[in-house]
């Protein structure tokens, strides 16, 4: 009788020393975004592996439990969202700085990747470039402003501007391909779902939209759903996501 109970005592410390030391395996990380044009004030960071996310402060300051290797998203309304992989370095810095690139409200780049296909570029000019005009005696109306295939009169070559925007991606060395394809990812989301989806059937803020996005893009299972005849599927896996999603709210001490 004895040994069975102190075989069960030492089962109990030995759970609590696993317990224990998988809750101490994630430290408090002391970081702050920057750009070097405006301070950044606001926006969320998560942590997709511990599933806990907090607010960006006053001097963009936060603070978030994590490790090496975990994966940070950054977004906000006033910067463009980031994904960073954790190094051994970033963890034992004093400061972890995260530099984030603003949002340019004027163009919004579309990236199509393998066999992702966004409906239609944003922007409010769109209704313009697709205005057909009539020749008068003086001018003759061409569409010089977008690219044409010349299939159709004033039509636009899609698949060109979609090239020529990612070859200007491509410039930039810290462009990985798992980031285009997040990037396009929240564009088609966005494109194929109403603003009410995500505030209404979500409940999601404004703000928070990005964030949600690109924390459901994370998931492989994101990439089965992008046809249109896998809507619902979609609708489902993004409510079973947000529910994830809700649940990583992260209370600032």
């Amino acid at each position: 009788m004895k040994n069975r109970l102190g075989i069960l005592i030492a089962c109990l410390c030995l759970f609590c020393q696993i317990v224990l030391g998988q809750n101490n395996s994630r430290k408090s990380l002391h970081g702050q975004v920057t750009n070097d044009f405006l301070a950044i004030e606001s926006g969320y960071v998560m942590n997709i592996n511990a599933n806990v996310r907090t607010f960006i402060g006053a001097g963009g300051l936060f603070d978030i439990m994590a490790r090496p290797k975990d994966t940070l998203l950054f977004s906000g309304l006033a910067f463009q969202s980031k994904k960073i992989v954790l190094t051994e370095k970033d963890c034992s810095d004093v400061l972890f700085l995260a530099k984030l690139d603003l949002v340019n409200n004027q163009l919004r780049e579309v990236v199509v990747h393998k066999d992702l296909k966004v409906k239609s570029l944003s922007g409010g000019s769109q209704g313009i470039v697709d205005t057909q005009f009539e020749d008068d005696k003086q001018s003759t109306a061409k569409n010089t402003a977008m690219y044409s295939d010349q299939t159709i009169k004033y039509g636009m070559d899609f698949v060109r501007i979609f090239k020529d925007v990612k070859k200007l991606l491509r410039k930039k060395d810290d462009v990985q391909e798992d980031v285009i394809s997040d990037i396009a990812f929240a564009e088609y989301a966005k494109d194929n779902f109403t603003p009410d989806f995500y505030s209404k059937t979500l409940e999601l803020k404004p703000d928070e939209i990005e964030l949600f996005l690109m924390y459901c893009s994370n998931d492989a299972e994101s990439k089965k759903y992008l046809k249109p005849e896998d809507k619902f599927q979609l609708i489902d896996f993004m409510i079973n996501k947000n529910k994830e999603f809700k649940k990583a709210e992260q209370t600032q001490k």
